[in-house]
């Protein structure tokens, strides 16, 4: 049969050590005795809510129903078990897992393989766990280094995060680190360089330079302090990025921003207006709206509804200009079809076609056609047929060359 010590309710006990269960009735203090006072339980420790520890304490197990305050660290070689309260420790705590109904606060580190907070929990120090579940609110001062975090309101990380996965249902802030899984409904902010695999968020993320990943999935914005490294990006807003861009795919359905270069290996593909300060290189390009870039470059075709606006020209094997719209810049690629009531600057191609009322300045090609109502102001070279409509103004006569100018 296992001892039982109890201390009575109310009372103020002083002890060193406990052989077997320590039974601490409502309201009761227990103090340790030694330099820093400490107090050794061999078995599970029991408490009946309101109790304060004035000494650190370390046990086979630890139970309570109602708020508990230890002045020192807290030691469990099994569960802490925690019913209708809080506990709040000054020191570290350890232990195989941890179970608060209300509140955990620990000012210093926490160590638990598994760690269950059905409101708010708070860390001032290092957190190394393999899950970590909260409720509420998760605040943690110090590095978080687990497996599996998931947080149903709001967390916040100061520090560096070491995570497989983390789900908050809210808003998510952390430190920077490496992150495999991301899943927050709301908004999500990396405030120093970031590591991850996959983002999904409902509403807003931002993250520092220097993060590097693998796909994006925003619903709102994505804002980037910096550069970005990742593979696929799709935004429904906006993409905001202070530095330069490289990945395989992004698709937006509003808005790019991008104050540096932009390189993808795979497609662009815009709803909206696309601004680039730099070079943009892809293999396809489709933007719904308007471009502006100082260089664009693509393997493949470029097609854009709006228009296309470069300080160094468009090369693409196809360029597509749509109905109405413009481009201001060179435009060069095998073939080229602007659309009708379109309006373009000088046009390099094999194959040119210009629809219904179009408004050219210079155009150089080897096979062209000009349907009625356009209007070319400056030069029409070309190299093996010109195919145009009697209601076609040229500016200049044609004329027909072996070699057509760079």
């Amino acid at each position: 049969m296992v001892n039982e010590t109890a201390i009575p309710k109310g009372a103020t006990v002083t002890l060193n050590s406990v052989e077997g269960d320590l039974v601490v009735s409502r309201h009761a203090t227990l103090k340790g005795e030694g330099s820093p006072p400490s107090v050794r339980v061999s078995g599970t420790v029991y408490c009946e809510g309101n109790n304060t520890f004035e000494c650190n304490l370390s046990a086979t197990g630890f139970e309570a129903e109602g708020n508990i305050k230890i002045h020192g660290k807290l030691e469990v070689k099994n569960n802490i078990e925690i019913s209708d309260g809080y506990l709040e420790v000054d020191g570290n705590v350890s232990a195989a897992s941890a179970e608060v109904d209300e509140a955990l606060v620990v000012h210093g580190k926490l160590e638990a393989a598994n760690i269950d907070v059905g409101g708010s929990l708070r860390v001032d120090g290092n957190i190394k766990a393999e899950a970590i579940d909260v409720g509420g609110s998760f605040r943690a001062k110090g590095e978080i280094n687990a497996e599996d975090v998931d947080v149903g309101g709001s967390l916040e990380a100061e520090a560096l995060v070491q995570l497989d996965s983390l789900s908050v249902g809210g808003t998510a802030r952390v430190g920077g680190g490496k992150i495999r899984e991301i899943d927050v409904g709301g908004c999500f902010e990396s405030n120093a360089p970031l590591e991850f695999e996959d983002i999904e968020v409902g509403g807003t993320v931002s993250l520092a330079g220097k993060s590097k990943g693998e796909r994006i999935e925003v619903g709102g914005i994505l804002k980037v302090q910096g550069d970005l490294e990742f593979r696929e990006i799709d935004v429904g807003g906006k993409i905001d990025i202070s530095g330069s861009a490289a990945g395989e795919e992004l698709e937006v359905g509003g808005k790019v921003s991008v104050y540096g270069a932009l390189k993808l290996s795979g497609d662009l593909e815009v709803g909206g207006k696309i601004e680039v300060s730099g070079e943009i290189e892809a293999e396809n390009i489709e933007v719904g709206g308007t471009l502006h870039s100082k260089k664009v470059q693509t393997q493949n075709h470029i097609e854009v509804g709006g228009l296309i606006a470069t300080d160094e020209g468009a090369t693409a094997r196809f360029i597509e200009i749509g109905k109405r719209g413009e481009a201001k810049g060179t435009l060069r690629a095998d073939e080229i079809i602007i659309g009708k009531d379109a309006h373009v600057e000088d046009v390099y191609g094999k194959r040119i076609l210009l629809r219904n009322g179009v408004h050219a300045r210079n155009v150089y090609g080897e096979e062209i056609t000009v349907e009625a109502d356009c209007r070319v102001e400056g030069e029409t070279l070309y190299v093996n047929e010109l195919r145009a409509s009697s209601q076609v103004t040229f500016a200049k006569q044609p004329q027909k060359v072996n070699t057509l100018p760079l």
